[in-house]
């Protein structure tokens, strides 16, 4: 399968970060909700091409981070910059995949379509016969391209509720994908998709970040799937947080200093993390979907 690189097709996305900025950056961030602080004194860098994690607990503010970049909610404290910006200035550039959603079996619109809506979702009115020709051509590359980019191809046109669950997440990220990003981010792509098709969503992030340039931040529950392909961590407890690479944040001494209580790290004998000392380590994938409003809310 041949792959289109997304840089020589960006010549549209002017929302870049000047030469030498990171693509985002925090310093001493803090976020409010319902006047309450859930986290404070976060500090992060990300440069172009980088696959950072957002870990941690339930409830946490996990997913308020990702709509912090967004714009969507303020920062209370700190400087945020996305691609040179404030946060919302740039989302042309920004991909964004919310946390997962399913479609009914019955649900009869396809792949493709579902895809071209993150490209002009967003637009009304009917288009007037004979006008705009190319344009139209021009989109039908693009989400083809989208298509074959997250290696959807071959279902791409069944009625979306016919798909699997591991299939309807390749076009999901394919929307995303679509207006060609410089900055993908996600919450908790790999919820609920049992363990084969958790290693191959994470794989296909993992290519689409370091082959095809885009800076990915996706929050996660288990960072065992992402793991290998990490390049930076922000773990997010007890109001506070640390980043950095996944060598010096997943160890036993910083999440003990960060929860303040013992923690310890344990790998197991095929690599895989186990965080023991706290009430639901990053490693342990539970169901979240019986959680309260209020909690989903702050992720």
């Amino acid at each position: 399968m041949s792959i289109h690189p997304i840089e020589k097709v960006r010549t549209d996305i002017g929302d870049t970060a000047p030469a030498g900025e990171p693509v985002l950056s925090l310093r001493g961030a803090a976020v409010r909700v319902g006047g309450r602080t859930l986290w404070s004194g976060v500090d992060l860098t990300v440069g172009a091409g980088e696959f950072t994690a957002v870990l941690g607990p339930n409830g946490v503010g996990k997913s308020t981070l990702v709509k912090v970049l967004l714009g969507v909610l303020p920062a209370a404290a700190g400087e945020v910059r996305v691609l040179g910006g404030a946060p919302g200035e740039r989302n042309a550039a920004v991909g964004y995949l919310p946390q997962r959603r399913t479609f009914d079996a019955g649900v009869r619109i396809r792949g493709v379509d579902v895809v071209r809506l993150g490209l002009d979702g967003d637009q009304w009115g009917i288009p007037v016969p004979g006008l705009g020709r190319a344009k139209r051509r021009a989109a039908r590359e693009r989400v083809e391209q989208a298509v074959e980019l997250v290696g959807a191809g071959r279902y791409a046109h069944r009625p979306i509720g016919q798909c699997s669950g591991g299939e309807q997440q390749r076009l999901l990220i394919a929307q995303a994908l679509v207006r060609r990003p410089r900055v993908l981010l996600l919450d908790e792509p790999l919820d609920s998709l049992d363990l084969p098709n958790q290693g191959a969503i994470a794989g296909l992030l993992g290519r689409i970040c370091h082959e095809e340039g885009v800076s990915v931040v996706m929050v996660a529950h288990d960072v065992n799937p992402i793991l290998h392909h990490l390049d930076r961590v922000v773990y997010i407890a007890e109001g506070g947080a640390v980043a950095g690479r996944p060598a010096e944040v997943i160890t036993s001494e910083t999440l003990t200093r960060l929860y303040g209580t013992p923690v310890e790290v344990l790998r197991t004998s095929d690599g895989r993390l186990v965080v023991v000392g706290q009430p639901e380590a990053p490693a342990l994938h539970t169901d979240r979907h019986g959680r309260g409003d209020a909690d989903a809310a702050r992720g």
